[in-house]
């Protein structure tokens, strides 16, 4: 038997060899069981069984011809599409064709409409040439009767001119000497009340510097009185030692307007004094605040020397 190439075959030949091998097993009846060996590579002087060969050549020929025929019909297709590309190809070049052939008729009517447009607007400033010109002819010897009624009358208007400028001088002076008059008695007003009204201002500025001094000094006043308020309540919340005897601590406080103290820092002194110092305001929390705005505005941010008290 000739060695089969292609898998297949092989396959094909396997199967059919089974199934005879089975069928054949079923009518003997052997006494003990026998193994069937398949070998895949059967050796050259084994026969073949004659309907497995005529089997598988006629599967491999429809196979072939199946194979055959979705070539051709591929390549139908191809041609097919090819055809029908070629087509659309042919009619988008008659459509340019057509549009190209259209764009120039229609540029050659552009172009004699504009050379009849041309024509009509020249014969339009040729006729209107000719009655700008007629025009000047007229407004010339319309002009030339005007400038000789306009000469009479000028004669009639100097005479009456000079007449109502002698009367003008004449009233000019008269009105120059009112308002001369009238320019002094305003000025003499004018002057009398800048008098007035800066001795008004200075009564005014006097009057406003003592009332602002009294309330400076009513301000720094509650301020001095707040600030020993404030003194006071961290000396409540001061947690004394003997070693602070004698030593002091700056601080700076700011506060909100309620009292809320929202900051607290040390600007120099004994570090003991002032770590109790700081742990003294932040135990009062709030401390007390003016009402009054302008108090407030010279307690929201302070600074106070701590100096223990025992």
């Amino acid at each position: 038997m000739q060695q089969f190439k292609k898998p297949l075959i092989i396959s094909l030949v396997l199967h059919v060899a089974l199934l005879l091998a089975i069928v054949i097993a079923s009518y003997l009846k052997p006494s003990a069981p026998k193994v069937l060996t398949v070998s895949l590579n059967p050796p050259s002087n084994e026969e073949t069984p004659p309907k497995a060969v005529s089997a598988v050549a006629v599967n491999q020929e429809d196979v072939n011809k199946r194979i055959e025929d979705l070539r051709k019909q591929e390549e139908a297709k191809k041609r097919a599409e090819q055809k029908r590309i070629a087509e659309l190809e042919r009619r988008a070049a008659e459509a340019k064709k057509k549009r190209q052939a259209e764009a120039e008729r229609i540029k050659k009517l552009e172009q004699q409409r504009k050379a009849k447009e041309q024509e009509r607007k020249k014969a339009e400033a040729e006729a209107k040439k000719a009655k700008e010109r007629e025009r000047i002819e007229r407004d010339k010897a319309k002009k030339a009767q005007q400038e000789k009624e306009a000469a009479e009358k000028a004669a009639k208007a100097a005479a009456e001119k000079r007449r109502k400028e002698e009367e003008a001088a004449q009233k000019a002076e008269e009105e120059r000497k009112r308002k001369e008059a009238e320019a002094k008695r305003k000025a003499e007003e004018a002057r009398q009340k800048a008098l007035a009204e800066q001795l008004l201002q200075e009564q005014l500025a006097a009057e406003a510097a003592v009332r602002a001094k009294a309330r400076q000094q009513q301000v720094m006043s509650e301020v001095d009185k707040y600030r020993a308020l404030i003194a006071s309540r961290i000396q409540q919340n001061l947690l004394l030692d003997e070693s602070y005897r004698g030593k002091e601590c700056r601080l700076n406080i700011k506060l909100a307007f309620n009292g809320l103290v929202t900051s607290v820092s040390s600007l120099g002194g004994d570090r003991q004094v002032c770590e109790a110092a700081v742990r003294a305001v932040r135990r009062a929390d709030t401390l007390p605040v003016s009402p009054d705005r302008d108090v407030f505005e010279e307690l929201k941010n302070i600074n106070l020397t701590v100096i223990p008290e025992f």
